[in-house]
């Protein structure tokens, strides 16, 4: 691990939820979840699931795995996901009368209904 890895707040190895900033209402909104790979003090390289949110559908996982690289310069905003939680098992759902989560059915469970209004 370099200096710069050993500094940096997130680590390689932790898991991550990004939701990406939409520069415009009719953005498509985009979340990534993956795995951290390397990082520096003002990038991440993930490597993971693109989330996408398609109208009707709501968020459809792609099925390719994708490695991205994120700058931390972006506005994103990164949910640390416990190191416990399988990847593959998450999906998206809503919750009547709660919102919108992002959970693996058994004990994760993430609360992402104020970043997916508007």
């Amino acid at each position: 691990m370099s200096e710069i890895e050993q500094n940096s707040i997130l680590k390689p190895g932790e898991k991550v939820h990004i939701i990406e900033k939409r520069f415009f209402k009719e953005d498509t909104r985009r979340h990534f979840v993956g795995e951290i790979v390397q990082c520096t003090e003002s990038n991440i390289r993930v490597r993971g699931y693109v989330w996408a949110c398609e109208a009707l559908k709501g968020f459809n996982k792609k099925p390719e795995i994708r490695e991205r690289i994120f700058s931390l310069h972006e506005g994103l905003i990164i949910n640390i996901v416990p190191p416990e939680v399988n990847l593959e098992e998450l999906k998206y759902v809503n919750i009547l009368h709660k919102g919108l989560f992002v959970i693996d059915g058994k004990n994760f469970s993430l609360d992402i209904t104020e970043f997916t209004i508007g």
